[in-house]
C-alpha cells in the first residue's frame, strides 16, 4: 500500500476513533496494548471492535455511547479497530475464544471471560434502542 492511502485512510477513520475515545474508551492499537489490558484486566469491560461500515456508525458507536448513561455499567471501556489496527484486532479476538470474528461487534467480559457477545448480526438492521437494550441488559446481568 502507498502512504497516500494510509495517510488517507488514517484521516477518514479519525472522527470514527474519536466518537469512543470521546465517549470514554481507551483506544488499543497494537497488540502488545491488547496484551497488557487483558492480562491484567479486572472488572468488567466493554470492548467494541469499531468499523467504518454503515451499521457502526448509525447503530454499534451510538448504542455503546447511549448504554453507558444505565446505572450498571462496565469498569472499563476499550475499543480496537478492525481493518485499520489489524494487530489490536486480532489480538482481542484471541481473547474471545470460539467466537467467530464480527465487525462491528461488542463483548463484555468479567476479567478476561467474555460473558456477553453482540455479533454484527445483532447489531445490522436493529434499532439503536435495541442495541442499549441488549447492552444494558448484560450490563445488570454483569456488571453489578
Amino acid at each position: 500500500m502507498s502512504m497516500h492511502y494510509e495517510d488517507y485512510m488514517r484521516q477518514v477513520v479519525q472522527p470514527m476513533r474519536l466518537e469512543l475515545t470521546n465517549g470514554g474508551f481507551k483506544e488499543l492499537v497494537s497488540g502488545q496494548e491488547v496484551t497488557e489490558y487483558m492480562e491484567n484486566a479486572a472488572g468488567t469491560t466493554l470492548v467494541v471492535v469499531n468499523s467504518v461500515c454503515g451499521c457502526a456508525a448509525g447503530l454499534a458507536r451510538p448504542s455503546a455511547i447511549i448504554s453507558l448513561q444505565h446505572d450498571a455499567k462496565p469498569d472499563h471501556l476499550v475499543t480496537v479497530f478492525a481493518g485499520q489496527d489489524k494487530e489490536a484486532t486480532a489480538k482481542m479476538r484471541e481473547y474471545f475464544g470460539g467466537i467467530e470474528p464480527s465487525s462491528p461487534s461488542m463483548a463484555v467480559l468479567k476479567g478476561k471471560e467474555v460473558v456477553h457477545f453482540i455479533p454484527r448480526e445483532q447489531i445490522e438492521d436493529r434499532t439503536v434502542e435495541d442495541i442499549v437494550l441488549n447492552l444494558t441488559t448484560a450490563y445488570d446481568t454483569h456488571c453489578k
